[in-house]
């Protein structure tokens, strides 16, 4: 029964083909490694391991200790070691995760993702490396975690239907322009909090969301790149002539919407194509 369900879970992040289901899934591994190193504990009285390992995988304020660690600002954004700080990411990823599924593809997804992390990182690094501020504290701070990676996801989709509503406890019916609203106007107030990295990392991914998707709607799609030429195949005629077709089924319907909105932008829809990709995107 444990292996069935161990399997289930392992064919769902990694063999379903959702990009969703796929960082999660990577997500949770890094997070079970660095938490059965810390074990070490039990026979040392010390992790040395585990926090040699999160130094190696975190990105460091200091640019002369990045320059011999490039790697950290794609490692970050799939990296903790507090379990809260985990499940929160991994809750809100799930949740507006599926939404941005229902709308827009997985390579956008994977794209909007890795870039909302280094452009998270990338802020972070400008921040401590220009103001004041953080003079001092710019030689011991580092960024891990994959808020910004997130936060890039959560003003995506909450650009690309800011009227969508999601039910919340004790708040009830609630519009996704207004949640990711909160959510940067209280990364904006923590800067000067006790977690200040963490929430211009925040902001980074937040941006790149935002001009991701005005982008796209101007008919722009930066995902693109991951887009592989397809090659044209020549079929022998067999004579049959090809089944011809009425009606187009709704899943094709639905891919055509999407291919509308990664080549016109949202904007470009008409009032029926909409209600269709609304309607869909709420079906079970």
């Amino acid at each position: 029964m444990k292996q069935s369900m161990f399997k289930e879970l392992w064919n769902k992040m990694f063999y379903s083909g959702s990009r969703l289901y796929l960082f999660i899934g990577i997500n949770v591994i890094v997070f079970l490694v660095l938490g059965i190193l810390r074990l070490e504990y039990l026979f040392t009285r010390d992790i040395a391991i585990t926090n040699w390992l999160q130094l190696n995988l975190s990105v460091p304020a200091d640019l002369e200790k990045l320059l011999y660690k490039p790697w950290t600002v794609a490692t970050y954004m799939f990296a903790h070691t507090e379990i809260f700080h985990f499940l929160i990411n991994m809750l809100v990823l799930y949740w507006f995760g599926r939404i941005f599924e229902d709308f827009l593809n997985g390579k956008q997804f994977t794209f909007i993702y890795l870039a909302g992390g280094l452009f998270g990182a990338l802020l972070f690094l400008l921040f401590y490396n220009i103001f004041p501020a953080f003079e001092d504290s710019k030689y011991v701070s580092i960024l891990l975690g994959a808020s910004g990676s997130i936060m890039a996801i959560v003003v995506a989709i909450a650009t690309l239907v800011p009227d969508y509503s999601v039910r919340l406890l004790l708040f009830g019916d609630v519009r996704l322009k207004y949640l990711a609203l909160v959510y940067v106007l209280l990364d904006v107030i923590s800067i000067a909090g006790t977690n200040p990295g963490g929430s211009i990392a925040h902001l980074g991914g937040s941006l790149f969301g935002y001009i991701f998707i005005k982008q796209l709607q101007n008919g722009n799609d930066w995902s693109k790149m991951f887009q592989s030429r397809k090659r044209l195949k020549v079929v022998k005629n067999s004579g049959i002539p090809p089944v011809s077709s009425s009606r187009v089924p709704e899943q094709e319907l639905i891919d055509q919407i999407l291919d509308k909105i990664s080549r016109s932008g949202y904007n470009s829809l008409t009032q029926q194509e909409k209600e269709q990709l609304f309607k869909a995107s709420n079906k079970e």
